[in-house]
């Protein structure tokens, strides 16, 4: 895994406002205070989400949206694009791959960090249809789309000139490879996590559900005890 000092710009992609909170805020806030420029991309707007019958759907796109703008301001990013798809309606298909692939070539990103395409039949919840299919176009993006002259090449039409990333760190999957300590950085995932008040029926035992996720991660990875950490599997693709 790059260290986050050396990293010049990361490109986060996400199937949903609060996917990056749960995932990866921590290690975000982490590559930001070392100089890193961040950027998130939005595959939906999470129409779908939450809990309040009473507010009319079209609504919670605004709502959603604003809540991860603010929510990436706790962990210091300031640039985010949204791409705008139907929550619950995301498939792997070669025009969100496109999409993806002009993000990436217009951000340049050192690293990518994304869901994983991967079904885990031990964790239902970690399962949804909408991750997956961000995390395999995602992947796709990056190779080879990203880095062909070849493909789409009306992104070159564009001035897009191909691009390869470094590395991509896949998160939210049990075979990680990588830990990264996001003890002194915990509170600013909290405060992004709790930024997306739409979501959240009982904050309190959402924030000592993560406090848990998190120092797991970290034992499983021999940190010291109290120690708190987000794992990823790191992919080279040079």
């Amino acid at each position: 895994m790059l260290e986050p000092g050396s990293i010049e710009r990361a490109l986060v992609v996400t199937a949903h406002p609060d996917d990056v909170d749960f995932g990866a805020a921590g290690t975000v806030a982490r590559l930001t205070d070392t100089g890193t420029f961040v950027t998130y991309c939005l595959v939906t707007d999470g129409q779908a989400g939450g809990f309040d019958l009473e507010t009319p759907r079209p609504d919670i796109i605004g709502i959603r949206r604003a809540e991860q703008t603010e929510a990436a301001k706790e962990v210091g990013v300031t640039d985010l694009v949204f791409l705008g798809q139907e929550d619950g309606q995301v498939v792997a298909s070669i025009d969100l791959r496109r999409a993806i692939a002009r993000v990436l070539r217009q951000v340049r990103p050192t690293v990518v960090v994304t869901q994983s395409p991967l079904m885990n039949l031990d964790r239902l919840p970690a399962n949804h249809p909408d991750h997956r299919a961000t995390g395999e176009a995602t992947i796709d993006a990056v190779y080879p789309a990203a880095r062909n002259p070849f493909a789409f090449p009306e992104l070159l039409a564009e001035g897009l000139e191909p691009w390869t990333v470094e590395e991509v760190w896949v998160m939210g999957i049990g075979d990680g490879t990588d830990a990264v300590d996001i003890t002194d950085h915990f509170d600013r995932k909290m405060a992004a996590l709790l930024a997306h008040r739409s979501q959240h029926t009982h904050p309190e035992a959402m924030q000592e559900r993560v406090r848990a996720w998190n120092e797991a991660n970290a034992a499983a990875f021999g940190l010291d005890g109290g120690r708190l950490a987000e794992v990823f599997r790191v992919v080279d693709t040079r």
